[in-house]
């Protein structure tokens, strides 16, 4: 693949046949699951060879949301489900603003639904779909093969842009490198079922995905030791959420959490600190906001001025 979105020859490793699957067809039900899954199997252990390369993208996802700019994912069929679904996860998980991390994926929201096979070569689209990046934003690709169209033009505008450009691939020669500042690569090889990527890359690729956007949400103080702080209470199960997590982090009985959690009006990092610290809700509010919004900033706020013990 140029970046033209010239198509070469199909060598990727993720479309070439698997050696020890050619009798897939003929196998008894349980035995062709258990090849299935053997197969799965290798995964985390691709992902964790791209490791180092993936702690890089997370420190420069983590500069630019800091420094106000955003974050883009751009993939077609698989890969854009994969982007999409992790980006709409981050809102309610995290509390994230809408627009900090922002799914492309080719063909728009139909294609999430319809698999539209043909959206993939269309450089223009991808060309058009990051146009409106800049200098400070960080793009990040996805695609199996490495040489999806789609994804090239995304990359080849958000780099003249100014934005900083990432590769996520199966494919370690991936053409498109070249218009990326880091290629994390992901060896997951040929698939079981020659050529379907849903499998063994779409894995690689959801690992990936769920593992960076932790991570930087984790660096960007959205937690507080490893349970969430920004969970919003729209639902029962959300509610009961934020009051197993009041008590994990403080240890208080069920009643004080109620009571903590009603004070704050359902915010849950007010009503954390709130306990943490033993201040009321006034307080810890202001302790927040000194904090930039994170709690152990605030505690440490709450520890200078007032001698509350470390936590």
């Amino acid at each position: 693949m140029t970046g033209d979105g010239t198509r070469l020859p199909v060598n990727a490793p993720t479309e070439r046949r698997h050696p020890t699957s050619a009798d897939l067809d003929l196998l008894p039900t349980l035995e062709l699951l258990q090849r299935i899954n053997a197969d799965d199997a290798l995964v985390p252990a691709a992902v964790r060879r791209a490791l180092p390369d993936l702690a890089r993208v997370v420190d420069l996802a983590v500069a630019a949301l800091r420094g106000g700019r955003s974050v883009h994912y751009f993939g077609a069929g698989t890969s854009g489900r994969m982007a999409a679904m992790d980006a709409a996860e981050l809102v309610p998980t995290f509390d994230l603003e809408p627009g900090r991390v922002v799914a492309h994926p080719a063909g728009g929201a139909p294609a999430l639904e319809v698999a539209l096979e043909g959206v993939e070569d269309a450089v223009a689209s991808g060309r058009a779909a990051a146009d409106g990046l800049v200098a400070g934003d960080l793009a990040l690709g996805l695609t199996a093969s490495g040489r999806t169209p789609y994804v090239a033009g995304a990359l080849t505008t958000a780099r003249a842009n100014g934005a900083t450009t990432v590769l996520v691939s199966a494919n370690p020669d991936a053409d498109i490198a070249q218009l990326s500042d880091i290629h994390v690569c992901v060896e997951t090889g040929p698939e079981v079922l020659t050529g379907s990527t849903r499998m063994k890359a779409g894995a690689a690729q959801k690992l990936v995905l769920t593992a960076f956007s932790t991570a930087v949400m984790v660096r960007l103080g959205y937690t507080y030791s490893n349970l969430m702080t920004s969970v919003v209470a729209k639902n029962d199960k959300l509610h009961g959420r934020m009051l197993a997590i009041l008590a994990e982090a403080t240890g208080a009985d069920l009643d004080n959490c109620v009571r903590a959690l009603h004070e704050s009006e359902d915010d849950l990092k007010v009503a954390l600190v709130g306990l943490l610290g033993q201040v009321d809700r006034s307080r810890a509010q202001a302790a927040l906001e000194a904090g930039g919004g994170i709690v152990r900033a605030a505690l440490r706020t709450l520890d200078g001025s007032s001698g509350v013990a470390n936590r």
